[in-house]
C-alpha cells in the first residue's frame, strides 16, 4: 500500500465529546490498521498537515478521531459535509493483525484510543480486554463494546469507574499480548509492567511529525537498534524496542 495525495470530500465531522471531533471522509481507501493520514485543508497557513490516526474504515468512507489542539486541528474543526479535504496516505506500518492472537489487552489513553478501534475490528481468535483511561469523561466507548468482551474504565476524578491510572487497573499477567496507545508516560509504564512479567506488548507512537514519509527526521525516537523515525518505521513498535 503506496501512500498516494487526494482530494476527498467530508461526510460529517462532528463533535463527541469536548474538543474531540470524529471526521469522516468519502472515498475508497486501502488500509492497514493503526497507519495514518496527512490531513490537510488550508492553502499555506498552517505550514504542515496534521498527521491522524485512522479511526474506522468502511467501503466508501475513512473516519479520523481528533482531538483540537492548535491552528490546524482547529481549522478542521470547522470542516462541513461536501467541503474537500487533502489526504497524503496511508502512511507507517500499521498492526500485523494476522499475529495478534489469544487474550489480548487493548490499553489507551484519551485521544490515544483513536487508532484502536479499527484494530480490534479486525482482530480474529481473540478475546479483547479494553482498559481505557480519560482525564473526566469516557468518550468512543460505545463503538468498541461490539467488538470487545469486557471494558474498564479510569478517570483522573473518579466520574467514571475507577479514580485514578488506568494502569491502575490492567494485569499484564492475565493476558497473551497488549496494545497500547496514549501518553508516553503512560505507554512506558504499560511497556515496563509488561515487559516485567514477559508479556508482548506493541505500542502505537505518538509524535510530531512534518513529511510523514520519513525524509524529514524531525519524528525520530530512540530504539535498541538505534534511532527509528516513528512516521516511517512505525508508529507501531515493540514495546521492548523502545528506549
Amino acid at each position: 500500500m503506496q501512500p498516494s495525495y487526494s482530494k476527498n470530500k467530508v461526510v460529517e465531522n462532528i463533535i463527541t465529546c469536548g474538543n474531540i471531533y470524529k471526521l469522516t471522509v468519502r472515498g475508497n481507501f486501502d488500509v492497514k490498521p493503526g497507519q495514518f493520514y496527512n490531513l490537510r485543508a488550508w492553502d499555506t497557513e498552517p505550514l504542515l498537515s496534521r498527521p491522524i490516526s485512522i479511526y474506522d474504515k468502511s467501503e466508501d468512507t475513512i473516519s479520523f478521531l481528533y482531538e483540537v489542539r492548535g491552528v490546524g486541528t482547529k481549522i478542521l474543526s470547522n470542516l462541513k459535509p461536501e467541503d474537500e479535504i487533502e489526504l497524503l496516505g496511508p502512511l507507517g506500518n500499521g498492526f500485523e493483525v494476522d499475529n495478534i492472537k489469544g487474550r489480548i489487552a487493548v490499553v489507551v489513553g484519551g485521544i490515544g484510543i483513536a487508532p484502536l478501534l479499527y484494530t480490534v475490528k479486525n482482530l480474529k481468535n481473540s478475546e479483547i480486554d479494553l482498559f481505557a483511561g480519560f482525564r473526566e469523561k469516557s468518550y468512543s466507548i460505545d463503538e468498541f463494546r461490539p467488538y470487545v468482551n469486557n471494558v474498564k474504565l479510569a478517570t483522573d476524578f473518579g466520574t467514571e469507574e475507577h479514580r485514578g491510572f488506568v494502569t491502575d487497573i490492567f494485569n499484564p499477567m492475565e493476558y497473551d499480548q497488549v496494545l497500547c496507545c496514549g501518553p508516553e508516560i503512560m505507554m512506558r509504564k504499560v511497556a515496563k509492567m509488561c515487559q516485567d512479567c514477559g508479556v508482548k506488548v506493541l505500542i502505537s507512537m505518538e509524535s510530531h511529525m512534518a513529511c510523514g514519509v520519513g525524509a524529514c527526521l524531525v519524528c525520530t525516537c530512540k530504539t535498541k537498534d538505534g534511532m527509528k523515525r516513528t512516521c516511517k518505521d512505525g508508529p507501531i513498535f515493540h514495546g521492548e524496542d523502545v528506549i
